[in-house]
């Protein structure tokens, strides 16, 4: 059993004194406990957009074989140049219908929308300035 020894108390100026130091150790801990933990996250971020990337390739070289897959497989039926030609008119007619929905998502993205955020913010300058209508 451990008994109370009234010599281990600290006066309350002393454990004043002593929060600083307390809460600038605490302060540190904390940050490196964060800093640990970013890094630990960070890598892994790293590591998953490196396989993103070699995913990517591999994916971009299947495209091709499919592609001369495809060519072969009408040169079957058809003479080579007509299937070869094909493909690529099927390939370019997809490239512009991409490149259209593409163009169409860029302008709705970038149009203004008047009661969007910059509405908001204007009503939020004019209630700071006084003017125009807003809860008190």
């Amino acid at each position: 059993m451990t008994g109370f020894n009234p010599k281990s108390r600290q006066s309350l100026f002393t454990l004043i004194g002593e929060l600083p130091g307390q809460i600038s150790d605490l302060v540190k801990a904390e940050l490196d406990a964060f800093k640990a933990e970013f890094a630990s996250k960070a890598k892994n971020i790293g590591l998953g957009a490196g396989l993103f990337i070699v995913a990517g390739v591999f994916a971009f070289f299947a495209t091709g074989v499919l592609v001369a897959l495809a060519v072969i497989l009408l040169a079957l039926v058809l003479p080579l140049w007509l299937a070869t030609l094909i493909v690529a008119v099927v390939l370019l007619l997809l490239a512009a219908v991409l490149v259209l929905i593409g163009v169409n998502r860029v302008k709705a993205a970038t149009a203004p929308d008047p009661g969007g955020v910059h509405a908001s913010i204007r009503h939020d300058v004019d209630a700071f300035k006084g003017v125009g209508e807003y809860e008190k």
